[in-house]
């Protein structure tokens, strides 16, 4: 018997934290490389912060402290990242298989840029499973928390909000799945989460159900 979904005609899911385990790894590089800047900040500070927000608010934020970044920051910081994914990052355990028996419509919305989310989903075995479907925040005005990235999404998907539902792993990507009017899981399974409560976070930005491990997809409850 196929595995199905009660009243679901997509699913989205986010990349970083979901399909691939990323969010240390690129938080840490992007706490070293702002410290490098002048900036101060941690891993744990940067996770805190930015969490499945696109660059524009990273852009944002250390205008606010008075430390606009450097010209060639965002680059140099793209070719780390790079260069620690090739050597660090995996997928999430269990991922893979949850594609492969998923029976209806899924696809990609990301904050980070398209060229990180292909590169990433290669590295990691899982580009094959989405093709073309990949969706990101430079193709929308306004990044996550808005709601802006998933409903476009779903309109290219040809899918009804209301019948959407969205796989998430930060509060950010929580709230903007809700304030789309869909259905929002939130994942807890990613190494980001090994110090901090991420149940009690997503459950308070208004999460439908919490999960910790892809195996436990089918199970809801």
């Amino acid at each position: 018997m196929e595995p199905r979904l009660p009243k679901t005609d997509l699913v989205i899911f986010d990349c970083d934290g979901v399909l691939v385990d990323s969010e240390e790894l690129s938080c840490r590089c992007l706490a070293e490389a702002m410290v490098e800047a002048g900036i101060e900040m941690s891993t744990d500070r940067a996770l805190e912060l930015f969490l499945g927000r696109s660059t524009t608010a990273l852009v944002a934020y250390c205008r606010s402290v008075g430390k606009p970044l450097p010209s060639t920051f965002l680059t140099e910081l793209a070719l780390q990242v790079r260069e620690t994914f090739r050597s660090q990052l995996k997928p999430i355990a269990g991922i893979a298989a949850v594609l492969a028996e998923l029976q209806l419509p899924y696809c990609v919305a990301s904050s980070s840029d398209l060229d990180r989310v292909r590169f990433s989903l290669e590295l990691t075995g899982l580009a094959s499973s989405f093709g073309p479907r990949l969706y990101t925040a430079q193709m929308v005005e306004h990044g996550k928390p808005a709601p802006d990235l998933f409903l476009y999404a779903a309109s290219a998907m040809g899918a009804d909000p209301r019948r959407t539902l969205v796989i998430e792993d930060s509060v950010s990507g929580v709230t903007a799945a809700k304030a789309a009017g869909m259905k929002v899981w939130g994942f807890v399974g990613g190494a980001h989460y090994r110090l901090a409560d991420g149940s009690a976070l997503l459950k308070q930005a208004g999460a439908d159900r919490i999960f910790a491990a892809m195996t436990d997809f089918w199970n809801e409850g």
